[in-house]
């Protein structure tokens, strides 16, 4: 008669489980020594026990099979990691390539382009969205346009605050040179300036049209009526 199978499961007795534990590890260890002869394989077995007793196999050393298992575990790691960017990759491009197609579509019905296939529905709301695109672009016009006259104001009041500082410079040194004016010219003999004037240039109005002139009326000779004293002699000599 064959064994009957044993059910699979933790044994409660425990020096049954210990017992099982024993000959089962053995039986482990002794195949995985069969396997790394009879296959030339490299192999590495670690046990540890429920009371944290270590067994251990290896066909080289633990060292190197512990090593060479990282190594082709994260080489397998990063091939899959790669199969699984390029899957990613190749779906983001396909559904790249539909939503520029889409556009394209979109672009040749809005430019009055391929309508045969279109409804009224679909027409109605290709003309709903040219009428929303098109406020939109005047009220971006008009925005601009309001920035722009908004920036022409600003600079507009610039140059005249610039103007209005300038025609204080001016009115200042207009103002300084009448007072520079009035003290070179207020000690002299107004007559002897306008008779300077008139010689200079032949005018009675000097260079600077700001100098005020003043112009007078010279009194005239006063005439003598009466007749000398000498004359009357003289004309009485004469008469007789």
């Amino acid at each position: 008669m064959g064994r009957g199978k044993i059910l699979i499961r933790r044994i409660d007795n425990s020096t049954s489980r210990q017992v099982t534990f024993s000959k089962r590890r053995n039986g482990l260890l002794k195949k995985a020594k069969e396997l790394a002869i009879l296959c030339d394989a490299e192999v590495g077995v670690t046990i540890f026990s429920s009371t944290g007793r270590l067994y251990d196999f290896a066909s080289t050393s633990m060292k190197s099979v512990i090593e060479r298992y990282k190594k082709t575990k994260e080489e397998h790691s990063q091939l899959g990691n790669s199969t699984s960017e390029v899957k990613f990759w190749q779906r983001e491009a396909a559904m790249l390539r539909q939503q520029l197609q889409n556009l394209h579509e979109n672009h040749r019905q809005m430019m009055g382009e391929e309508l045969s296939g279109l409804n009224v529905k679909e027409l109605q709301n290709l003309e709903n969205q040219l009428e929303m695109s098109l406020r939109g672009v005047r009220m971006k016009k008009d925005q601009i346009l309001m920035d722009e006259i908004e920036e022409l104001n600003r600079k507009g009041n610039l140059i005249h605050q610039e103007n209005v500082e300038l025609y204080k410079k001016v009115n200042l040194l207009h103002q300084k040179n009448m007072e520079l004016r009035k003290k070179v010219y207020g000690t002299r003999d107004a007559n002897t300036m306008n008779r300077n004037l008139v010689l200079a240039n032949g005018l009675g109005i000097g260079e600077d049209l700001h100098v005020p002139v003043n112009l007078q009326l010279s009194q005239p000779l006063q005439q003598n009526h009466e007749t000398p004293a000498s004359a009357t002699k003289l004309g009485r000599l004469q008469l007789h």
